[in-house]
């Protein structure tokens, strides 16, 4: 079997979905949607470079465009639907939404002045458009989160009517429709701002990664370092989804692109199609939380707490790496376990040499991580890194044609200094470098090809940006009606109250409300609902901030690969044709370990880069917590240079415990337990090595 054989296609996956099966259209519709896809497209962009509109009409806007490709894009029914067309109520119903979406644009003037005294008209519209926000969350995402959040807004009606412990004082529906509809608590609230601002262009910049090439040159790298090693092609899986996830922040999206090159891998070389599936959906899942891109609730966590992007990225680090490490661990042992051997080297790609050819794609990304640690806003940053890739697919296209070496480097030079001009001078300058690009494109030979790559990026981002977008929206509804009731108040008492008797309780309450949230809703929702009622709660009992958030965060992530819903084993399900239920409890098996990690985050902040740590701090933190997950995965899987006793499990788990927990004491005990079952397990392994080659000497 030769690389080329095994590579997968950047495109050509099913489309990204969240949980709706979008259509497959052709001729006028196709064109329609594309025309719609693009004009989002470049409106987001003019408000991120230009920004002309007020901030409550730019996020009305940001909505209307997001409802009208849903309603062009998903069926009213999965069942039954025909996918190749599009029917004349959902044209209307796109037409009419998008419509709406300008009210606050064309009565802006009137709005403010009756600000508080919402008109008969402003209450129709608003009701209106709230039942088309619930409609297309519905067919995008399922019935999970709209019923969710159609259980607070009908708590908002009549609350008043509950048990005093829960009831709120009464609210008419005019005051909850002008909540929801016309201030910035609702629909339109920071999930919504953060979406339309920062969330976008970040997806943008991915979409224009992936269609350039990014996904082959991860794939090369993971294949080329590690596709030889013991469980090899799970690993390939691990890292290749790792790095991904540094310019996805969606774990559905993950799976559906670089899962159909590694489950099918994984499969060929002895994995069972359950477990390849989970190895795939543990690890795209896990680029919800690798900087420097993220997931989109990063965006709102770090508008929430008034911090910079960077100080969440930085926060983030070393769990993320941690995670990683937690599923690379698993696989090593399962495929020790199950005796799975790597892929001949001969049948690897050279990673250098991958990266020598395509090493452009990486300055874009480099560029990003730079300038947000260097305390650019993450729209500048965001705004650089998709002028740069533009950049680089056009001169790339060019610079091709050059048959001198020293004419490309002069080339390359030329367009670098031009580009750079972006960070001190403005937009204006990279757009007319970018013009000026394309319009060479149109003369060369091919520049065909890469202008519809550029086109179709800016249309991939857009639909990538629905399901995102939706979940920001109608989440809304829910921080509206907590804000409104304060009901969220009531919910934190109570985790306060448990934390008074036990820090852990509160943090185990905290797990507690993230899975069961994540059994029904995607991981944005998850976040900000237990973000908005536990965190606060987690800060007033000492919990630094971030790191309460940060705690709500990854549990949300860990709650998307549990069944019943579990979406990222959904989206790998259909790749490895196996049960999604199987594949859903397999990841939550691999990811298990990784559930301890928050926990040690709390109880050591050094983990999360808090409180300024010393070097030595965040080495034996981390030095801990990598121990502590070994000492788990060999429990877990029951292997280690050979299978585990019952007893030296017991003793692993044991060890494992002691060094997540925090107590006088509980390191050293942790320790020397560790070393014990290090001992033990060598001289067992010993023991049973000694006799295999005696056997095989008598033989």
């Amino acid at each position: 079997m030769h690389y080329d054989h095994v590579t997968a296609p950047d495109q050509g996956a099913e489309e990204v979905s969240e949980h709706g099966i979008p259509r497959r259209l052709g001729g006028a519709s196709l064109k329609a949607l594309t025309a719609i896809a693009l004009t989002f497209s470049a409106y987001q962009l003019t408000m991120a470079a230009f920004g002309p509109l007020s901030s409550l009409v730019m996020r009305s806007l940001h909505v209307g465009f997001l409802l009208a490709i849903s309603f062009v894009l998903y069926p009213s029914f999965r069942h039954g639907a025909k996918l190749s067309r599009v029917p004349w109520h959902d044209w209307l119903l796109a037409g009419g939404a998008f419509t709406l979406s300008l009210y606050h644009w064309l009565f802006e003037a009137d709005l403010i002045q009756n600000s508080g005294d919402p008109s008969g008209v402003d209450i129709a519209v608003g009701a209106a458009f709230v039942v088309l926000v619930f409609e297309a969350t519905r067919r995008v995402m399922g019935l999970a989160l709209p019923i969710m959040c159609a259980i607070f807004l009908a708590y908002g009606l009549f609350g008043q009517y509950l048990p005093d412990l829960l009831a709120h004082r009464g609210f008419g529906f005019d005051q909850v429709i002008d909540n929801l509809f016309l201030s910035t608590e609702g629909i339109f609230g920071v999930p919504t701002w953060v979406s339309a601002t920062y969330i976008f262009l970040f997806i943008l910049f991915g979409s224009f990664l992936e269609h350039a090439g990014m996904i082959r040159l991860f794939n090369a790298l993971a294949l080329g370092l590690v596709g030889h090693t013991q469980g090899g092609p799970a690993k390939v899986a691990v890292i290749s989804s790792g790095l991904m996830g540094t310019i996805s922040g969606s774990g559905v999206a993950n799976v559906l692109t670089v899962g159909q090159f590694t489950i099918p891998l994984m499969t060929r070389y002895g994995y069972s199609p359950v477990f390849a599936g989970a190895v795939e959906a543990t690890a795209s899942m896990g680029g919800q939380i690798m900087p420097p891109v993220m997931g989109a609730a990063a965006f709102i966590m770090a508008e929430t707490l008034n911090v910079p992007y960077s100080e969440i990225v930085k926060a983030a680090i070393i769990p993320a790496l941690l995670y990683y490490f937690t599923a690379f661990v698993m696989v090593h042992l399962e495929a020790g376990a199950k005796g799975l051997k790597g892929i001949p080297k001969a049948d690897l790609p050279n990673p250098w040499a991958a990266l020598k050819e395509n090493w452009h794609l990486a300055v874009p990304l480099a560029a990003l991580v730079g300038m947000l640690f260097h305390g650019f806003t993450p729209m500048f940053a965001g705004m650089v890194g998709l002028a740069l890739t533009a950049i680089l697919i056009l001169g790339a296209a060019i610079a091709a044609r050059f048959s001198s070496t020293a004419f490309r480097y002069v080339f390359w030079l030329a367009v670098g200094l031009a580009a750079s001009t972006f960070v001190q001078f403005g937009i204006y300058p990279v757009l007319a470098v970018i013009a000026a690009l394309v319009a060479i494109s149109f003369s060369i030979k091919g520049g065909e090809h890469v202008l519809h790559t550029l086109k179709m990026s800016l249309v991939d981002g857009a639909k990538q940006a629905i399901p995102v977008g939706l979940a920001c929206a109608i989440v809304g509804v829910i921080v509206g009606i907590l804000s409104l009731t304060g009901i969220a108040t009531t919910f934190a008492g109570w985790i306060m109250q448990a934390g008074e008797k036990s820090l852990f309780l509160s943090l185990l309450l905290t797990m507690i409300i993230c899975i069961i949230l994540g059994t029904g809703i995607p991981t944005i929702p998850n976040y900000i609902i237990t973000a908005a009622i536990a965190a606060p709660a987690l800060a007033k009992l000492g919990v630094p901030l971030i790191i309460s958030h940060m705690f709500a965060f990854y549990f949300g992530i860990m709650a998307d690969l549990t069944p019943p819903v579990a979406l990222a084993a959904l989206a790998a399900s259909s790749i490895a044709k196996a049960s999604h239920d199987a594949i859903g409890w397999k990841a939550t098996q691999i990811a298990i370990v990784g559930f301890v990690v928050p926990y040690m985050a709390v109880y050591e902040p050094a983990l999360m880069l808090q409180g300024d740590p010393t070097v030595l701090a965040v080495v034996a933190a981390v030095f801990k917590a990598v121990l502590s997950i070994m000492l788990w995965a060999t429990a877990v899987v029951g292997y280690g240079k050979m299978q585990l006793s019952v007893g030296e499990r017991i003793v692993a788990v044991v060890a494992a415990a002691f060094l997540a927990a925090y107590f006088d004491w509980s390191d050293e005990i942790g320790y020397a337990l560790a070393a014990a079952v290090a001992a033990w397990h060598w001289q067992n392994w010993r023991r049973e090595a000694s006799r295999h080659a005696n056997a095989d000497f008598s033989g």
